[in-house]
């Protein structure tokens, strides 16, 4: 290699170069009041957008952002020039772009920043894992660091879709109290005519390894599952449900979560939610008049009632905190779940795997609110987006034009009735649907632990509604090593599999959805349960218990568990209540008390250590989320704990010398 090499300088062009130039046409509309009494910031910015192109007469336009998680290049045709990370934020730019022409259309002033986000499907059984969740603090703080950056704005148009980075835009934009705020969910990607979801896709590996898919199957199923290049996976996993929590919490319009990626409608929304924001604005309706506890106490009900991602109980909490809000607890979660029936259909819960672009066609978050304030079950009185209450919108919504007719094309589209899709109360009873989440304790959790029951598979599950397992412990101090004994003959049906050290402090509180979906697609995965203080991927089912508290790098009771120890998980799923404890050894079974007991003598696992690639900006994320209250508060950054803890530590330290 040699720089003659790289620069191609046989190119004419490169030398017909100039050094200076006339500059934008006209002048920029300043008055004696703006130069004397605005700052010299505002007057700078209005040269910088003449120098970008802007007419200068309409720079003292009201301004309006546009914020949103983009990647990868387009051309023009659609194509890439470069890749994105993932569909989910592909095409954002282009749903950006129908609100930008909307906001001019209005005589806004339209910026556009980005913040970009990773895909936890691409990170999956990778040292990326790492950095999934922690992400998600640092682009929330990103977002509101650019906001602020542009002072005088006071309309905001937020547009994301995927798992980690539309929670961090609501986080962000929770934050913008006095400013009006929308968001735009970014849809979901159209499933294929014929093959796998983007979920089952990402077993093809294990379903190979045990001799269920050729070759050719597994190349043909992984080259289609992605039918357009926008939007979500099909699935309800923690995109899908962050979409719906956004529409529960009145801070997205009605029916506009899970539409159709690169559909005419698609592109409607992003129109739509622009108008509502410049509406919000001038009615004077801000953030902090749209977040509060009764909206989130709706996020919860509509996230029960479809039965979402387990990361949601991550990631509500940290919006409430940034909204000032109440921030809901375990007792909070079962209360709602324990109240709210789980009414939608859909892939991953069941009982048929619809894909979410069914749920949208369906009548989506509307549809499903009209069932649950026939229960009683909304706070009706809220404000949202649309400047009007909950009750004004699902009255709109009942009769609407709109409903009927995207119910009847799901109908004739795809010979599916919307009633079976998103379920009446009765019918969900009937078809046996369950409420979503069950925390169990135990000796092995004893600050809790989280699985979703309402996706364990109903054969394992008596008559009375009650999961029972017990079995001798396999075992691993790392996902990678669980893994490779799914995938080598090492777990079989009957097993109970224990992942330790998935916590923060192990890998940043990794999502172990390679195990759960591997376990899941192969034939004898239902009779095999999963123990972790890792997470799970929305996606996940079956008997996946997580969020095991304490984790075990924190001296939590998991981390010191070995092979061949007896385990008895205990879930009732109808009253969502669970246990998961410790019982001693094969001939000298014990009490769960004794187990506990034992457990606490124990040294920890030999193996049990960080993750040897966790990266230091990991690591400080996990301090700092620990001493704001650990993953039961959100994994949020709550500056005050974060202080008084500092201040502690450095007086300690000063002490000790």
């Amino acid at each position: 290699m040699s720089l003659d090499t790289l620069y191609d300088d046989t190119r004419a062009d490169i030398y017909d170069v100039v050094t200076n130039a006339a500059g934008p046409e006209g002048v920029l509309p300043l008055t004696p009041d703006i130069l004397v009494n605005r700052p010299s910031g505002d007057i700078f910015g209005m040269t910088l957008n003449a120098g970008m192109g802007w007419d200068p007469a309409q720079l003292l336009r009201k301004e309006l952002m546009l914020i949103g998680t983009t990647g990868g290049i387009r051309q023009p045709d659609g194509k890439p020039l470069a890749l994105g990370l993932h569909t989910g934020h592909y095409e954002i730019e282009a749903l950006m772009a129908e609100a930008a022409k909307v906001a001019a259309e209005c005589d806004r002033l339209p910026y556009a920043s980005f913040v970009s986000d990773p895909c936890d499907g691409r990170t999956q059984g990778t040292a990326g894992m790492f950095d999934s969740l922690p992400y998600r603090n640092d682009a929330a703080i990103v977002f509101r660091r650019l906001l602020r950056s542009l002072p005088n704005c006071t309309a905001i148009v937020g547009v994301a879709t995927c798992d980690k980075g539309l929670p961090a835009l609501m986080m962000a934009l929770a934050s913008m109290h006095d400013r009006s705020t929308v968001i735009v969910p970014g849809g979901a990607t159209l499933p294929p005519t014929k093959g796998d979801d983007a979920g089952k896709v990402q077993t093809i590996g294990a379903r190979f390894a045990a001799g269920e898919l050729s070759l050719e199957e597994a190349s043909w199923l992984g080259c289609k599952a992605c039918a357009s290049a926008g939007g979500g996976c099909q699935f309800l996993g923690t995109a899908g449900t962050s979409q719906v929590v956004a529409e529960g919490l009145g801070l997205a319009l009605p029916h506009s979560a899970l539409s159709p990626s690169g559909e005419a409608v698609w592109y409607e929304v992003a129109r739509a939610s622009t108008r509502a924001a410049i509406a919000l604005d001038e009615k004077g309706i801000t953030t902090k008049d749209i977040l509060t506890d009764k909206a989130i106490e709706n996020a919860m009900v509509v996230h029960a009632a479809f039965g979402g991602s387990t990361n949601l109980l991550l990631h509500l909490p940290a919006i409430a905190h940034a909204a000032g809000c109440a921030m809901p607890d375990v007792s909070e979660w079962t209360r709602v779940n324990r109240l709210v029936p789980r009414l939608v259909s859909v892939i991953p819960n069941g009982p048929v795997y619809h894909p979410t672009v069914r749920a949208f066609m369906a009548g989506g978050v509307p549809e499903v609110m009209l069932h649950l304030r026939k229960l009683g079950l909304l706070n009706e009185d809220v404000l949202t987006v649309t400047g009007a209450t909950l009750k004004e919108n699902l009255d709109w919504w009942e009769t609407s034009e709109r409903r009927a007719k995207f119910r009847n094309l799901l109908v004739k589209l795809d010979n599916v009735e919307p009633d079976d899709v998103i379920m009446s109360p009765e019918l969900a009873a009937k078809r046996g649907l369950t409420s979503t989440i069950t925390f169990p304790l135990g000796n092995i959790a004893p600050e809790g632990s989280v699985i979703k029951s309402t996706a364990i598979d109903a054969s394992k599950i008596d008559e009375n509604g009650i999961y029972h397992h017990k079995a001798k412990a396999k075992v691993f101090a790392a996902e990678s090593t669980a893994i490779k004994a799914i995938k080598s003959g090492g777990i079989e049906a009957g097993d109970i599999m224990v992942v330790m050290g998935g916590g923060p402090s192990g890998t940043g509180m990794e999502e172990t959805y390679q195990l759960t979906s591997s376990l899941k697609h192969v034939s004898w995965g239902k009779h095999v349960s999963l123990v972790t203080d890792a997470r799970f991927s929305g996606v996940s089912t079956g008997a996946c218990i997580g969020h095991v508290g304490p984790e075990a790098l924190a001296g939590g009771p998991i981390g010191k568990l070995r092979d061949g120890d007896i385990i008895e998980i205990v879930v009732d799923c109808r009253k969502l209540e669970g246990s998961v404890n410790f019982l001693g050894t094969e001939g000298n079974e014990v009490t769960a008390e004794e187990g506990a007991r034992i457990l606490a003598a124990r040294e920890t696992h030999p193996e049990l250590a960080p993750a040897p690639k966790l990266p230091d900006d990991t690591r400080l994320w996990a301090a700092l989320q620990a001493a704001s209250g650990g993953t039961w508060r959100g994994c949020v950054y709550d500056a005050d704990r974060i202080v008084k803890t500092l201040q502690a530590g450095m007086k300690a330290l000063q002490e000790a010398q």
